[in-house]
This record gives C-alpha cells, structure tokens and sequence, in this order.
C-alpha cells in the first residue's frame, strides 16, 4: 500500500508545463466558444423558466471564464459579481482575455503548486486552470443546444456538426 508521503509530487516545473498546456487549451476553447456567440440569435429565449436565457448564459459563460483566470492569476477566488448582461456578449468575452492570460503566465511553478480553497475544495492552482475549461465547455454545451431552436446554425465545435460538416 503507498502511503501519501510515497506518492510522487509534482515539481515547480510539471506545473509551469501543465499551465503552459491548459493556457493553450482555453485559447482554443476560447475561440469555439466564441463561434457559439456568433450564431446565437434571440439572447432572451429560454427553453424553461427555470433556465437562463441564451444571453444570460452566454453571459455567464464570458464573465465566468475571465473570473476564473484573474482569480488563478491574483490567487484568490472571491466570490464575484457577474453584472448584467451587456448588450454585446461576445465583445466583453474577447476584451480582457488575452490580459487575463498574460497575468497567468507570470505565475512561478512554487505559486502553481499552492494549495488553494476553491468555496470548500482544495487542491493546486494549477488545478483550478482545468476547473475553469471544463466549467466554460459545460455551459457553452448548454448554450450550443439553444441555437437550433433558435433559428442559428451550430458551428463546428469538436468535429463539425450539421451545420458546419468536418473539413480535411
């Protein structure tokens, strides 16, 4: 039976490198996400009244993600007011995410490894960076699911769709 103190730890360096990965992951997310926003169409349809409209999602999705990396980026995760939608999502999303990343470049290996409480869960910052890609591709799911209904055609997010076949 291995013991926690004889499992391998990862180095300053595996984090740098992890960072350095996942950095490149959101950068690409970051633009599929950003052809969901280009073909959504009504922003206050809501398939049930008890789900967020496609502009309050799509909202939700842009202010989220540039909370997730500033908060990686400063070390800390305050709770975080989202605001109100404004009226061109796609915009606010684009604005302060190359800054946002930039910051988190300047982050060391030593401060990746820090152990953060994330509302109750701990684990290393480095972490937190595949929290946020999973979290911003959970909801753009979601958001992708509104366009049809809606009158937009569904862009090829892993592999073409419908709508935007695969191309070689």
């Amino acid at each position: 039976m291995t013991t926690e103190a004889q499992k391998p730890q990862p180095t300053p360096e595996f984090a740098v490198h992890y960072r350095n990965f996942m950095v490149e992951r959101l950068r690409q997310e970051h633009a599929t996400t950003a052809k969901v926003f280009a073909a959504l169409r009504d922003g206050e349809w809501r398939p049930d009244p008890k789900s967020r409209s496609a502009r309050e999602l799509a909202w939700h999705i842009a202010s989220s993600e540039r909370w997730f990396i500033n908060s990686i980026a400063k070390v800390s995760f305050a709770p975080a007011d989202e605001g109100k939608p404004p009226a061109t999502v796609a915009e606010a999303y684009d604005s302060g995410f190359a800054p946002a990343l930039e910051q988190l470049n300047k982050l060391t290996g030593e401060q990746l490894l820090a152990i953060v409480d994330f509302f109750g869960m701990k684990m290393p910052l480095y972490l937190m960076l595949d929290f946020c890609h999973v979290h911003t591709v959970h909801h753009r799911g979601q958001l992708a699911t509104y366009l049809r209904p809606l009158g937009g055609k569904v862009p090829d997010i892993y592999g073409g769709s419908a709508d935007e076949p695969f191309q070689m």
